[in-house]
């Protein structure tokens, strides 16, 4: 019988191969074709920028970009706005077809195939040679960095949306509980803060679409395990015995000290659950958090960095970086460069993740006053830029990574909360499949 991954992975491959020999100039959006070099240019003229979140950040980058024109008046940019769910098909339409744009907003789940179809610029000596130079945080860049698959830089990163455990300031001084500040201090709230006969639960564990970067960072946090594949880089971590402990505690949550419809939660049903004031507990990142503010204000929840280890040690997933990338065929790289280090830049960095509720990649933005007034992500940035914390890097190189992790691994992982499967069988498979596409890659890369 064929391996569906590796037929999905054959079909990825042979689709990347013919988008390079298919590709043609055309589109009116964009500069170039991928593969081709295009040129430094003017470092004047026109620059077109792909926002990939568009809609949601258009406000704050038209911000930038007006500011960014202001200081560079002979550098016109034209922003194109593309919604979140359609930016790898925009970016795949275009490999195709022509119309790439200069400067393209590339997160870290994006980058890896992007980049192997060569559509984007290795970026680490313009870095070296910029103002950006020490100036972005270690982490994200090591993010994204891992995330290309390769030893180069495809994007600069921007902003990162850490893991968040919001509680609900309220039920726990109710309750005469302190912060949830370690695992053990997690467990024994979710039960206490449970009242089935109220419809109160302690916490909402998400059993739906996205189930299954929740349960590795609750995994990874909680083994204290610091890295997703082993010395030899060759088998994965997950199905460690100590990973698999972890989980069948967090599942164990599940209908003990959590609401039975979980089982097909997913993250806006989780925000409204918490905001009602039946959750006390919930795992989600800072993208949530203005939502938050919205509702309850600033009294009565607080949202954490993933609980401590009893040693003090705190373990987290990496969560995919946001980045600016620069399209290889860019006709006027100048230009577009310059608008990426304005972009990545103290006072735009700064702006852009106040906007938005996120950590700023610039290490002095990340400093700024705004974050005292948004202390769910100061304490995130605490965390991130303290050095303390243990980032795994999950592999969002692997061309199946979104695949195993999402549709083929979130009905497992629904069987392991309703006790059909041990979490050891689940890991197991999981851990299988991760191993042939770590080993596939590593193939291709030669």
């Amino acid at each position: 019988m064929i391996n569906p991954r590796t037929s999905r992975l054959a079909a990825a491959i042979s689709l990347v191969s013919a988008l390079a020999l298919t590709a043609t100039a055309c589109g009116d959006d964009g500069s170039g074709i991928t593969g081709a070099e295009g040129a430094e240019g003017p470092g004047t003229g026109k620059v077109v920028f792909w926002d990939e979140n568009g809609g949601v950040r258009t406000a704050v980058w038209k911000e930038i970009i007006a500011d960014f024109e202001k200081a560079n008046p002979d550098i016109d940019v034209q922003y194109v706005g593309i919604a979140s769910t359609e930016a790898q098909s925009k970016y795949d339409t275009a490999i195709q077809g022509g119309g790439l744009p200069d400067v393209g907003g590339v997160g870290a789940a994006m980058v890896a195939g992007i980049a192997a179809q060569d559509a984007l610029e290795p970026l680490d000596d313009r870095i070296e040679a910029s103002s950006l130079k020490g100036k972005l945080n270690e982490s994200m860049t090591e993010n994204v960095r891992s995330a290309g698959g390769r030893d180069e830089l495809y994007t600069v990163p921007i902003s990162a949306t850490n893991g968040v455990l919001y509680y609900r300031t309220d039920l726990f001084e109710k309750a005469g509980l302190g912060e949830p500040a370690t695992w053990d201090d997690f467990y024994a709230a979710a039960e206490k803060l449970t009242d089935r006969k109220k419809n109160r639960f302690g916490y909402t564990i998400r059993g739906g679409p996205g189930s299954i970067a929740q349960a590795l960072d609750a995994m990874y946090g909680q083994s204290g395990i610091e890295s997703f594949w082993d010395e030899s880089g060759t088998r994965t971590t997950v199905n460690d015995p100590k990973n698999v402990a972890a989980l069948e505690k967090y599942a164990g949550l599940y209908r003990k000290a959590t609401p039975e419809a979980d089982l097909n939660n997913d993250f806006t049903k989780m925000v409204a659950q918490f905001d009602s004031g039946s959750i006390a507990m919930l795992n989600h990142n800072l993208g949530s958090y203005q939502d938050h503010v919205t509702s309850l204000g600033n009294d009565t929840f607080r949202g954490i960095p993933q609980p401590e280890l009893p040693d003090g040690t705190r373990v987290m997933v990496s969560n995919p970086v946001s980045g600016l990338g620069l399209l290889k065929s860019s006709g006027n790289k100048a230009a577009a460069w310059k608008f990426i280090e304005f972009a990545a830049s103290h006072a735009s960095n700064s702006k852009f993740s106040e906007s938005a509720g996120l950590i700023p990649a610039n290490e002095e933005a990340a400093e700024d006053p705004w974050l005292d007034k948004a202390e769910t992500t100061k304490l995130g940035a605490e965390a991130l830029f303290s050095g303390d914390t243990k980032i795994v890097q999950l592999p969002y190189y692997l061309p199946d990574w979104n695949t195993l992790s999402k549709a083929d691994s979130e009905s497992g992982f629904q069987k392991v909360l309703l006790g059909k499967t041990s979490a050891q069988d689940f890991l197991d498979t999981l851990a299988e499949d991760l191993d042939e596409a770590q080993a596939e890659w590593k193939e291709q890369q030669g």
